[in-house]
């Protein structure tokens, strides 16, 4: 048996997209079938139902409703699967035949613009790589903004370059070239996308150029700074004919590219983001508890996004960050300007976003409001910006455009509370459109008497409760119920029964009927018409309000960091090209925010290549040194950031990379040990460190046996002292052989974290001093932790006999008898004694006590208990 025609139209657009979940229209559904259906199903948890389609068997079916379908298509795309939707292209009552229909979009992680399905604080990222011999071109957009990026990552260590910039952009889509030599296995474990390898007719070398020249609108790549047939534009332009063919538009807010080098700012490797955590918790991926949290007080999503950016990516310009440490005094001395500026900031939408969906053809009323409503308060924040001695803000309040076109526009066309819906009505303000408004008031009379008509009639008829209604299906009647049967009038004409009542319709209102219906569907399309001619003026100015945004969120970054830095007493730190970090009294920005008894012990730190670059610090877990050296890379990359730091003081010569090996972890399903890893990351980090680099190094060697661990860190130290030129390093170990190094090895210096002791219990000072320290505490250690105190007085016998001197070969095993002993000693939870006030309990008869006699033995069992 043939299918039916419109199965067949079915079959046809989903052989085009047979890697996609295709979202079929029907009316007000979008339905799914076959294997589709089955598919959704099962991950929407949805009714899967049956569809007849001119076979034997009816063809699997299930749906959703068309206004919500947003939230089943996120849900679906977050499941890593591409969505194909097919809307209806013509008016169903126009249509001869079956209604003719087509894919107008494909949503894949990395592609969604929809405001419902995109986080408000985060961007989303698409990246692309294109790999080919010893080449790496790497290209990445966000298309709910327009930022696009390129760049051609450098030979030597080009893998692990790439690793590190997909951590970075945290991208949801990666799109590859299908004959690249990568290792894909830990390209996956370390980027959580969803992986799209591309065949090669996307990489010709004819097809990319012609896609990056189309879409930036230049005649030669010279003019964006790339050169043809580099592995940066089959990057580029492979991204940008796979989202011109899955958003099917002309994407023309993607009109800036921001081709960049590795080196223009502090490069952060996958692990110093995660161990510093910067953007969230390490174990709970939280954003309380991280950097951002402490420092995010901006007030648009904007902002936010880009505080994240600027955290992940900071300045290693001198000028370029005491720019904006400049801007961040003003707005730190200048409260009423700041309070000004944070308070029209809270009335700014994401318009960055809105320009995305304005480009899209996707944005509706409701956003074009929101865009009028920000653009209402830039000329206050011009206003406010003039006049200031900073040389970035004077920059920004010149990039914000203050888009008076784009405002008188919105506010003239559009009515104040839009619906959500553009084609049936409502939308287009009174006074706009002398044609449509001329439409609108030809139907007045008509729409009068039909709402005036309820009231008429049933004073006319007697008929109390007589309704007037309305459906799509059968248009205007009136209701009567089954009590009023016998009042109806005889020019009433039935029109449809239900259970408790009746609906008719009269010559008069059939008449005022067929011309309200017929002018509205006019007056829909054409206020449709004019709302699409409004968003399409509006597309004019695409460029100025994404280059007002990006001035708009920096600048929002700038006051929030101004804030958070008078409320937390950060200071202005010095930032220059010495080879010197030097801190006075410095803080841990997040620590010193969750300490809730006493107060944040602050310490001080001096590097210097030429005198102290290496500190080797040793003294108990917990302590406080993990602590101290993080919180001077945290000052650093803050410094460098642009944003005050929380110390009295501090200069910090410029750094271009900050390196972290802390922790222990490792890599099972690659087959790596923890040692395996520690050593891997050790490797990276000496082959990668230049003479500007600060280098953060946690127990070095501990993975392995003693003499061997011991042997590797010695080693590493004299390796960065010597052979790498004195690189600025903090280096925290229990080995504590090593601090003989001090005097013997240029530039290294021990410092210990001070430790107290009472009664035989540790007391950790957190204060950081010169020297080394006289023992490890470990057993002490081992006791707060909660440690059973037979094994503590164990460890204690072998240690006493270690530091004696005993080898261990001749170390005394444990005595059986003797342990068993103290075994017996020890309370037992799982077998009890007989207790003579439980036994008592057990054998009294309680249904035939009276209460006197009760209340006699309860005193008895509470003085027994006593004893």
């Amino acid at each position: 048996m043939a299918l039916s025609p419109m199965m067949q139209q079915y079959i046809k657009i989903k052989e085009e997209y047979q890697d996609c979940i295709l979202f079929f229209r029907l009316g007000d559904f979008y339905e799914m079938f076959f294997e589709d259906a089955k598919t959704a199903s099962r991950e929407l948890e949805l009714t899967l139902t049956g569809k007849n389609c001119g076979q034997e068997e009816r063809a699997p079916m299930c749906g959703v409703p068309f206004h919500s379908a947003d939230t089943y298509i996120a849900r679906l795309v977050e499941k890593g699967y591409k969505v194909a939707i097919c809307e209806q292209t013509e008016d169903p009552s126009q249509a001869k035949g079956i209604v003719k229909r087509e894919v107008i979009r494909i949503v894949t992680p990395g592609t969604v613009i929809s405001q419902t399905m995109l986080k408000e604080t985060e961007n989303n990222y698409i990246a692309s790589v294109f790999s080919t011999e010893g080449k790496t071109g790497f290209a990445y957009c966000d298309v709910s903004t327009g930022e696009i990026y390129a760049t051609e990552l450098p030979l030597e260590n080009s893998f692990e370059t790439l690793l590190n910039e997909l951590v970075k952009i945290k991208a949801r889509e990666i799109l590859i070239n299908e004959d690249h030599s990568l290792d894909m296995d830990e390209m996956k474990q370390t980027a959580e996308a969803y992986f799209n390898p591309l065949g090669g007719d996307y990489y010709n070398d004819r097809a990319v150029t012609d896609a990056v020249l189309r879409q930036f609108k230049v005649k030669a790549l010279l003019g964006l700074g790339l050169e043809e047939g580099t592995a940066a534009v089959r990057a580029l332009g492979a991204m940008l004919l796979y989202l011109h063919e899955t958003q099917k538009n002309s994407l023309e807010h993607i009109s800036w590219l921001h081709l960049y080098k590795m080196g223009t700012h502090m490069a952060l490797d996958k692990a110093t983001i995660k161990n510093l955590e910067l953007t969230e918790t390490l174990f709970e991926k939280k954003i309380q508890g991280s950097l951002l949290g402490v420092l995010d007080k901006t007030s648009t999503a904007m902002g936010s996004r880009r505080l994240k950016q600027w955290l992940k990516e900071p300045l290693n310009n001198a000028r370029d960050i005491n720019m904006r440490l400049e801007a961040v005094e003003v707005l730190t001395d200048d409260l009423l300007m700041r309070n000004n500026i944070r308070e029209s900031l809270k009335q700014i939408y994401d318009f960055e976003r809105l320009s995305g969906r304005i480009a899209c053809g996707s944005a509706n009323g409701k956003d074009l409001i929101a865009l009028r409503n920000s653009c209402f308060v830039l000329p206050d924040i011009k206003s406010d910006l003039s006049g200031t001695d900073s040389l970035l803000l004077k920059e920004l309040e010149q990039e914000i455009d203050d888009l008076k076109p784009v405002y008188d526009l919105i506010d003239r066309a559009i009515v104040e509370e839009p619906p959500f819906a553009i084609k049936e009505g409502g939308i287009i303000k009174e006074g706009y459109s002398k044609e449509l408004d001329e439409l609108k008031f030809s139907i007045k009379d008509a729409q009068n008497w039909i709402a005036q008509l309820e009231s008429a009639e049933r004073e006319r008829t007697g008929i109390k409760n007589l309704k007037v209604g309305f459906n799509k299906v059968f248009g205007y009647y009136l209701e009567i119920t089954k009590s009023y049967y016998d009042m109806i009038p005889e020019n009433y004409v039935r029109k449809q029964t239900l259970a408790n009542c009746e609906r008719f319709i009269t010559p008069e209102l059939k008449e005022m009927e067929s011309l309200v219906l017929n002018a509205e569907v006019k007056i829909n399309q054409m206020e449709y018409d004019l709302f699409t001619q409004v968003r399409s003026e509006i597309q004019g100015y695409i460029r100025q309000i994404q280059k007002t945004s990006a001035a708009v969120s920096g600048l929002d970054v700038l006051t929030s960091f101004a804030l958070v830095g008078q409320q937390n007493n950060y200071v202005r730190p010095v930032v220059d090209e010495s080879d010197t970090i030097e801190i006075e009294k410095g803080r841990h920005p997040v620590i010193e925010q969750t300490i809730r008894d006493g107060i944040f012990v602050s310490n001080d730190i001096y590097l210097d290549r030429n005198k102290d670059s290496l500190l080797l610090i040793t003294g108990p877990n917990m302590a406080g040194k993990s602590t101290y050296m993080r919180q001077t890379a945290l000052i650093v990359l803050m410094a460098q950031s642009g944003c005050f730091v929380p110390a009295e003081s501090a200069r910090i010569g410029l750094v271009d990379r900050i390196f972290t090996r802390i922790g222990a972890s490792d890599n099972l399903a690659q087959g790596q040990s923890t040692f395996f890893v520690e050593m891997s990351e050790l490797a990276y980090i000496l082959n990668s460190a230049t003479e500007k680099s600060l280098i953060i190094l946690d127990e070095i060697g501990r993975g392995t046996s003693t003499y061997d661990g011991l042997s590797i860190a010695w080693a590493a130290a004299e390796y960065l002292c010597r052979t790498k030129n004195q690189v600025r390093t903090l280096f925290a170990t229990h080995y504590h052989e090593m601090t003989t190094l001090e005097g013997h090895m240029k530039g290294l210096k021990n410092l210990n974290v001070d430790v107290a002791e009472e009664n035989g219990n540790v007391v950790f000072l957190h204060k950081i001093v010169e020297g080394s320290a006289s023992r490890s505490y470990g057993i002490q250690v081992a006791k707060l932790a909660g440690v059973p105190s037979l094994l503590l007085e164990r460890a204690a016998d072998k240690l006493k006999e270690l530091e004696e001197g005993r080898p261990a070969s001749e170390l005394a095993p444990y005595d059986e008898p003797a342990l068993l002993a103290e075994e017996e000693q020890q309370i037992s939870f799982f077998g009890f004694a007989p207790n003579p006030v439980v036994e008592r309990l057990k054998a009294l008869d309680l249904m035939n006590l009276t209460p006197s006699e009760a209340f006699k033995i309860l005193e008895e069992l509470k003085e027994a208990a006593k004893g």
